[in-house]
């Protein structure tokens, strides 16, 4: 059993992900909407590269808005 209201999935890194990079999520968000690429791997490459982040952040906030974006 989890507990009720517990953050799962791609938003549960948002905390630490914040925390670590000083950035709102909402602006990383804009970041991979403004970028041209639109490949999931080729996004979490270039936050990796261009921004510093480590894998799981960069795939937990590519996953979270291309979902938003596709309506799921």
């Amino acid at each position: 059993m989890t507990s009720s209201g517990a953050v799962k999935g791609p938003a549960s890194y948002f905390p630490s992900i914040e925390k670590k990079y000083g950035r709102p999520v909402a602006e990383w968000k804009e970041l991979i909407r403004s970028s041209p690429l639109t490949k999931h791997m080729e996004l979490v490459s270039w936050l990796k590269t261009e921004h510093g982040l480590g894998h799981g952040h960069a795939n937990a906030l590519v996953a979270h808005t291309l979902a938003e974006d596709s309506g799921k």
